[in-house]
């Protein structure tokens, strides 16, 4: 997929492994749409990309609001490339000190996580479909899931089911787009250092990033638009869920 002269549709583009794929694919001419929250540092970080960056406030869980998202990136360049990297991990256990989980917490996550992934997926295939192919693509669709989707701690169970849910939708996407010559591919990164990480005391990073075998660190944001570059880049990747994750297999706890 030709990534210069092409718009690009970044969720949570405001910071993170959002950002760092912003800034990777700006860099290689790529028209980048940072779609955020109004409350984000979307305008800042548009600013720091330079002149092929546009910071675009919405809600990923709102269909209007994407849809206008969706219509403002495809009017600038043809709409090529989607990376969905926004996310939440509000922590919670199925029964806890205060009693069962809640039913609207549990839905909250996976409205923002799996509805909001499937949300912009919808509408920007929609966008992609109507453009003319180059090389026999028209354009590739990238989702954030997370090994949790596989080895999900205590105190997971909406954020693990979420990205399970992520990779569930990729394989079904891929072969349904296959006809509009869309590809559909999922990252599930391991331990890596985001705004999220950032949030948990140092000691607590420290140890998570211990029980990453090799290398033996937290995982870099720029690593993870390293693949999703690589993604773009490579017509073979489609319907797969990649780990990116240093070999690392979650513990319960």
């Amino acid at each position: 997929m030709k990534i210069d002269g092409a718009a690009a549709l970044i969720t949570g583009g405001a910071s993170g492994l959002g950002l760092a794929t912003a800034k990777r694919l700006a860099r290689r001419g790529a028209r980048v749409y940072l779609l955020d929250l109004p409350s984000s540092r979307g305008a800042e970080a548009a600013v720091e990309i330079g002149a092929n960056a546009v910071f675009v406030a919405a809600d990923v869980t709102d269909v209007g609001q994407v849809r206008a998202a969706v219509e403002i990136a495809a009017a600038g360049a043809p709409l090529r490339i989607v990376a969905n990297c926004a996310g939440v991990a509000t922590p919670g256990k199925l029964l806890g000190r205060d009693g069962p989980l809640p039913l609207e917490a549990f839905l909250r996550v996976l409205t923002i996580n799996l509805g909001g992934t499937v949300n912009v997926a919808a509408q920007a295939a929609e966008a992609m479909a109507a453009t003319e192919p180059v090389d026999g693509e028209r354009g590739v669709i990238i989702n954030t899931a997370s090994v949790a989707a596989y080895e999900g701690q205590i105190g997971q169970i909406a954020y693990a089911a979420s990205k399970a849910g992520v990779v569930g939708f990729t394989l079904p996407a891929a072969r349904e787009l296959a006809r509009s010559l869309i590809r559909v591919v999922t990252i599930a990164p391991g331990l890596f250092q985001t705004p999220m990480m950032a949030g948990l005391p140092q000691e607590a990073q420290d140890s998570l990033a211990e029980k990453t075998p090799h290398p033996h660190r937290l995982g870099r944001p720029d690593e993870y638009a390293a693949l999703a570059e690589h993604i773009v880049d490579n017509p073979m990747l489609n319907g797969e869920t990649i780990r990116l994750d240093g070999a690392v297999r979650l513990e319960p706890r």
